[in-house]
């Protein structure tokens, strides 16, 4: 019944777009211009594909050509809209493209090639993140009362080509992995009835790049302003112990309010415990006792016990001296972001879990199965869209992208009249 109705359906939906007075396709040619009537190609719809017949302006002297049917009807690598964002959603959802593939036949019944996903994902992710780029803040007129900035970053396996000559972590110095950058925009607007802070559902979005720190800053400082920077009230903007985060924080969030991730800190007092007072149950304790303590107020008191206890404790060697000397500078550094007694107080999360699980489920599950090699350029696109499906904003850039197409084809008809 299903193959039955796609045929039927096929032969109405290739009647209506081939109906020029339905659908006009009388764009006047270009000086130069040579008109082509009734060229063909199969197009991809929801019901299997068709035959679309459209005037084509070749231009001779340059050897390019438009159909400018095409852009009417939002065609995307010969499919149609409806098709293209449903290998998008599949695509960047499923683990792989041979899922995808595996998932839109079972669901639509449609057999398309896995190529085809690939393809289809490489030609749309960069216009979706023009797309996006140009959309507006949002028009809520309610204030935010509290909007959260995270980043982070996390190793995706490369090709060998695109890592010869990168430094790495491995033990011959040399690199297995890139470092893809996400971040995350979500909004916080009460607490429960303990005083801990509760997320508002749903409020998560995501911006991930491959390329460097700076660039996921800009694409992370975009977000915010499209979520409604400029209407919250309090910014707060949590991380790790990475320097490139913190330098991110203090070129495009210079007014949020910075916490260093709770359970991060408490792993680096766990490393100062065990230099000072080695691997046995007292530096356990010790960690327990000052985790406790870091969570009643800030760093400074810990600061200040184990300066004076570098002083006064028994020879414990270089190596352990100088782990104590980098884990004491650590917290120096972030003092005023260890000030957790306060945070707790104003209902502050103090703990960067929603960026940590995102790097697991947003990066994690779809670049970095067994077996998965990825190419920059495959990676960055993948990762766009996977943060633009898992947030707000796609129906919006898919809107978007039409207007901003238009515009680079009138662009790029640069030749002159011969």
């Amino acid at each position: 019944m299903r193959d039955a109705f796609a045929c039927d359906a096929r032969r109405i939906v290739e009647d209506l777009f081939n109906d020029r007075q339905l659908v006009p396709d009388d764009i006047p040619p270009l000086p130069g211009e040579i008109i082509h009537k009734d060229r063909a190609i199969a197009v991809k719809t929801l019901f299997g594909p068709i035959t679309l017949k459209r005037r084509y302006l070749h231009h001779p002297n340059s050897s390019t050509g438009r159909a400018p049917l095409d852009l009417i009807l939002d065609l995307v690598e010969q499919h149609t809209p409806a098709v293209a964002k449903l290998i998008c959603r599949a695509s960047a959802l499923s683990e792989s493209y041979h899922e995808s593939a595996a998932t839109l036949n079972a669901f639509t019944g449609l057999n398309l090639e896995e190529r085809s996903h690939h393809r289809l994902v490489n030609h749309l992710a960069p216009d979706l993140k023009d797309a996006l780029a140009s959309l507006p803040p949002t028009t809520a007129i309610a204030p935010i009362p509290i909007l959260y900035i995270e980043n982070d970053g996390t190793g995706v396996p490369g090709r060998r080509e695109e890592l010869a000559g990168r430094k790495g972590k491995q033990p011959d110095g040399t690199a297995r992995t890139r470092e893809a950058k996400l971040g995350c925009v979500f909004t916080q607007t009460v607490t429960d009835a303990d005083g801990d802070p509760l997320r508002d559902p749903y409020s998560t979005s995501y911006v991930g790049t491959m390329g460097d720190c700076r660039e996921s800053g800009a694409l992370l400082r975009a977000e915010a302003i499209r979520r409604g920077l400029g209407l919250a009230r309090t910014v707060v903007f949590l991380g790790d112990g990475a320097a490139w985060i913190w330098e991110n924080a203090r070129l495009f969030f210079p007014a949020a309010i910075q916490i260093l991730d709770f359970y991060h800190a408490v792993e680096h007092l766990g490393v100062l415990a065990r230099a000072l007072f080695g691997e046995g149950s007292f530096g356990v304790e010790q960690q327990s006792a000052w985790a406790s303590e870091l969570k009643r107020g800030d760093a400074s008191a810990i600061i200040d016990q184990t300066s004076r206890l570098l002083q006064t404790l028994p020879d414990i060697g270089m190596e352990r001296l100088e782990v104590a000397q980098r884990e004491i500078a650590y917290f120096i550094t972030h003092r005023e972001r260890t000030r957790y007694g306060y945070f707790r107080s104003q209902g502050y999360f103090i703990g960067s879990g929603v960026i940590e699980a995102g790097c697991k489920t947003v990066i994690g599950r779809r670049l970095k199965q067994s077996g998965m090699f990825w190419g920059e350029r495959g990676a960055e696109n993948i990762l766009q869209l996977r943060c633009l499906l898992k947030s707000p904003h796609f129906e919006a850039a898919w809107q978007a992208r039409h207007p901003l197409l238009s515009a680079q084809q009138a662009k790029a008809r640069h030749w002159k009249a011969s």
